[in-house]
Parts: structure tokens; sequence; C-alpha cells
């Protein structure tokens, strides 16, 4: 078991684009299976490599749903958002201590590569397309705070300020 630290807002990597991986390779695979341990370790459902320091396109979600099982996805892409929206709480292993509300899309359509570097194709919604949507998010630089209203993206800032870890 190889759990990596977990990068905090705050961190310009979270901030980053991260880039492709032209092919899934023994690195590859050993970055998911990090990624899996570091994202259980700290009771998560989803992770991305830069927040681990990481700038590839690499995450690993486990909802914990019973249709689903833990995916580990290389590059990643969503290729059809519904027009449906659901609202729902979200919180991020890189933002501990603040949780907020966030409109997503309901369903979504991503193709990616397993671990094996072979396609895949999910259709999800629910928590799924969630945490699939989330964790995306993160390969481009986008936190679930970017997500809110500028309102309440200010308090959970003020927040912030006060619950982050020193």
């Amino acid at each position: 078991m190889s759990v990596r630290q977990i990068r905090i807002m705050g961190d310009p990597v979270l901030r980053e684009k991260a880039q492709p991986i032209p092919a899934v390779d023994e690195e590859t695979r050993r970055l998911i299976r990090d990624m899996f341990d570091t994202m259980y370790d700290a009771d998560g459902v989803g992770l991305a490599a830069p927040q681990v320091g990481v700038t590839q396109r690499v995450i690993v979600v486990d909802p914990h749903e019973q249709d689903a099982k833990p995916l580990g996805l290389v590059n990643p892409v969503v290729l059809k958002f519904s027009d449906d929206v659901e609202r729902g709480e979200e919180g991020c292993l890189s933002i501990p201590g603040l949780k907020d509300i966030v409109e997503r899309p309901a369903e979504v359509v991503v193709e990616a590569l397993d671990g094996d570097g072979k396609p895949v194709h999910i259709e999800a919604d629910g928590l799924l397309a969630r945490v699939l949507q989330h964790e995306i998010d993160h390969l481009d630089g986008i936190l679930f705070i970017d997500r809110v209203s500028p309102l309440k993206r200010k308090l959970l800032l003020n927040r912030w300020q006060k619950v982050k870890p020193e």
C-alpha cells in the first residue's frame, strides 16, 4: 500500500490543466494503485492525479454503490451531459472541512482507458455521474467551489480560512 500526500487548496498544482497520457504503462498502473490506496485511506469516493501532485489525466472513483465498481480511468472525457440537472452535496479531499450543494448534469457519458489501456464507455447517473464530473473537473484545474454562486464561493472561502489545515 502506498498512500500519497493529498494536496490542499492553495497548492498551485490543483489549478493546472493535467496532461494526457500517451500510453498506459506500469508507471500509470502504479499511480492508479497508489491513488486508490490514498482515496480509501482518506475515506473518499474519488481522487484525481493532480490531488496527489501529478499533472496527468488520471482519476479513480468508487462511489460505494451497489451497481458501481471501482474505476481507474486514464484520459477520461465527458462525451455527453444530460439536460436534466441534480443538486447534491459535494466535498473534496483537497478542501477538507468544506461541503456545499452543487448543481450538475444528472447523467453523463464518459469514455476513457482503463488501467490496461483498453477503451471503456461509461453511462452514469446518480452519485457515479457526480463523482466522475467532480474528478474530471480536477483534471482541468476546477474545484467544486468554482461551481457555486459567487456569494456562496465567498462564504466558503471565508470559512476555509478558519478550517484549513496549517
